[in-house]
């Protein structure tokens, strides 16, 4: 076990002015509030507080942080409370202690809804000191190094809660030994003999080859010194898990394999950097796609590196990576380098990114997330991600993960700037927005003040920032509209009764229904959460009970309509069973009856007396509504046939077809299907675009027959 007397030593060989008496005291106090408990290796429990302190030291932390990590168990365990630590060690220290009390309690692996609240609370924490969470991650490194003490099912869930949380993190934060190590410790748990088949490789290979490492390593220091450059080389094998994820994602096997060696040059000079690596690429051949250039647009935490591989030895692949011996601090360290000592005082790593700054831009695009589940998606678009690097017209960088589009190169840049983006232009020529970016192109966003964001923005764009700001923004356009039309509901339904809708009436229904508000009412009408006539029955029950109402015959298919009145599907957006529906009333025509999202309604808006309050009869729906669907798909033998046979699985029928557009490459048609429901549409639509030769499927809505208007 770790003394205190080791562990004074150990901050000492980086900080000589470390207060020696206060992490002796915390030590003493640490031991004295865990005497007599175990931990389920039979050790005294107060061996892990001491194990974490002295891991911290590996990282060259200040004497807060680490008398936090002696202390970080005693208040959740033991008698201790946060005014006597306070009083004893500082308010510095209690407030890390409870910091890190309070992410223990937080536990992540449990349902979706829940895992995300959790992981809020995780990030909140984390904004107040980010040295909670180097403690939190260096407390799981430990637990994780000895987690074979534990039950079965303990050790499978510590080690998927890590794999999918903490070792994401530890890369997020920069800590990608850490990252590896604890993947590698979580994947010895979760698939052992995947890890164990790996290890057996590597001891096959090196009976085969030797020392390949060894020998790289002697070809990378020659060719250094040919040219004169001073360099320190390391070379390593790569972890087992890393291994296992690269063959998972090339679906290859072990021995088809190249790049499974690490090697890693360290100069004094960003120009150094430079020469190393031209002298690497002059000695052997540059793989094609594996070269990237982080020294010069470093990613936000701090990393900064020159990645390449090539074809070293033997033909091997070999990754090499090359940073001058500052930047391998903040490597090692990440954002904790902000707090390494050296010598007594701050390293002052002029790479060291501020933590504030770090935390800042992580939390910004996630605290104004509207719900649980959009937060954990956000959350983990973002630990996830790899990056490019774009550059706006006047040569400003922009930081985006891999894979993302103009959408949310937008969206970066300032939210009103994206909710406005009509087009893009990549390196000079107009794309589309779905166009993935690329590192070096220059993109210009083309604006329309009349724009507002599309749903199918949701799809295109992949940062959690750009989702969450397009999904606020639908929101409020939606509750925006759903309220006009629930005032205009309520207020026919209001005088049928000889009532009007006030805002009196509508704030006391809402307070007597659970609402916040009026407002909040209406919007529960308007998108048929609640019907109008069930208000004026909660305000007005002997009225609406005496009142006269015509039963809905057990035949019709829509509730709300006179028995004898009569009805037509509008063509422009043909409504079918489970969407939500309104009635627009024609003299000597009937009502014809609309999806409340076809684009036709808008010149109705100034006719509120037209508006019926219509709902489908549950089970009572006719055999088969049918729907017009447009497809683009590949001008290919044998496609067309697939999607219909793709139709019929789905239990539905083609009733008409017709093509719109005919190119060489692709056709545009028009489809109609007839289905029972809206579920059944949407299965029809899934089963479609799965097909990789369909380019793109939705539902038509352009009206073909006018529908008819008094004059």
């Amino acid at each position: 076990m770790t003394t205190a007397d080791d562990l004074i030593a150990r901050v000492r060989a980086y900080n000589p002015r470390t207060d020696a008496a206060l992490i002796e005291r915390a030590f003493a106090y640490g031991a004295r509030m865990h005497e007599g408990q175990t931990r389920r290796s039979g050790e005294p429990y107060f061996t892990h507080p001491a194990e974490v302190a002295s891991l911290l030291t590996e990282q060259r932390l200040d004497d807060a942080t680490i008398v936090t990590a002696l202390l970080h168990d005693v208040i959740e365990d033991t008698r201790a409370s946060f005014f006597e630590l306070e009083r004893l060690f500082g308010r510095e220290v209690a407030e890390l202690v409870d910091g890190v009390t309070k992410l223990t309690k937080i536990q992540l692996a449990s349902s979706e809804t829940k895992q995300a609240e959790n992981f809020r609370k995780l990030f909140m924490a984390m904004s107040k000191d980010l040295r909670v969470i180097l403690v939190k991650l260096t407390d799981r490194l430990h637990n994780m190094r000895t987690i074979r003490h534990m039950t079965p099912d303990k050790q499978i869930q510590k080690s998927r809660e890590t794999m999918d949380i903490y070792a994401p993190l530890a890369g997020r934060m920069g800590m990608q030994w850490m990252r590896e190590e604890l993947e590698d410790l979580s994947f010895a748990v979760l698939n052992p003999e995947a890890r164990n088949s790996i290890l057996k490789r590597y001891a096959v290979l090196r009976r085969e080859s030797g020392d390949v490492i060894e020998r790289i390593t002697a070809d990378i220091e020659a060719e250094l010194a040919r040219v004169g450059l001073d360099a320190a080389v390391f070379g390593r094998a790569k972890r087992p898990f890393s291994i296992w994820r690269k063959m998972e994602e090339k679906k290859v096997g072990f021995s088809r394999l190249s790049d499974i060696y690490g090697f890693r040059i360290l100069t004094d000079t960003e120009g150094d950097c430079y020469a190393a690596l031209g002298a690497v690429h002059q000695r052997w051949r540059l793989v094609p796609g594996r070269f990237k250039d982080y020294v010069s647009q470093p990613k936000s935490n701090g990393y900064r590196s020159i990645h390449t591989t090539v074809s070293g030895r033997d033909g091997k692949r070999v990754e090499v990576q090359i940073r001058t011996r500052e930047m391998h601090e903040v490597a090692e360290g990440g954002v904790a380098a902000h707090w390494s000592y050296r010598d007594g005082v701050r390293s002052g790593n002029r790479f060291a990114v501020d933590p504030a700054e770090w935390l800042r831009q992580m939390t910004e695009r996630f605290e104004e997330a509207s719900d649980h589940a959009e937060f954990l998606e956000a959350v983990k678009l973002e630990m996830y991600s790899d990056q490019v690097f774009c550059f706006t017209p006047k040569g400003d960088v922009v930081k985006l993960p891999k894979g993302a589009t103009p959408i949310d190169f937008a969206y970066a840049i300032h939210t009103r700037l994206g909710h406005r983006t009509v087009a893009a232009k990549v390196d000079g020529m107009r794309v589309p927005l779905w166009t993935r970016l690329k590192n070096g192109q220059s993109v210009e966003v083309v604006t329309a003040e009349a724009q507002t964001p599309q749903a199918t923005w949701i799809d295109i764009a992949t940062t959690g920032r750009a989702k969450s700001a397009i999904r606020r923004a639908m929101k409020a356009e939606r509750r925006t509209g759903h309220v006009r039309l629930g005032r205009e509901l309520a207020r026919t339904a209001f005088t049928h009764l000889g009532k009007r809708a006030t805002d009196k009436a509508l704030t006391t229904a809402a307070r007597m229904m659970g609402y916040d508000d009026g407002d909040d009412l209406l919007a529960a009408i308007g998108a048929s959460e609640v019907t109008a006539r069930s208000v004026t029955q909660i305000l007005w029950p002997e009225l609406v009970r005496d009142r006269p109402v015509a039963d809905v015959d057990p035949a019709a298919a829509i509730v709300g309509l006179d028995p004898r009145a009569r009805y037509d599907r509008a063509p422009c957006c043909q409504p079918v069973p489970g969407e939500r529906i309104v009635g627009i009333t024609h003299a000597g025509h009937g009502v014809s009856v609309h999806a409340i999202d076809c684009p036709r309604m808008v010149e109705f808006e100034d006719q509120p007396s037209r508006w019926v309050d219509l709902q489908w009869s549950p089970g009572r729906h006719a055999a088969a509504s049918a729907v017009t669907v447009e497809m683009t798909i590949s001008n290919d033998a044998g496609v067309l046939g697939r999607i219909c046979t793709l139709i019929g699985e789905q239990n539905a029928n083609i009733s008409d077809l017709r093509f719109v557009d005919r190119k060489p490459d692709f056709f545009r048609l028009l489809m109609d299907i007839e289905v029972r429901d809206r579920e059944h549409l949407r299965a029809v639509l899934i089963a479609v675009e799965t097909d990789s030769d369909v380019a793109e499927v939705e539902r038509h809505r352009v009206a073909a027959t006018p529908v008819p208007v008094p004059a």
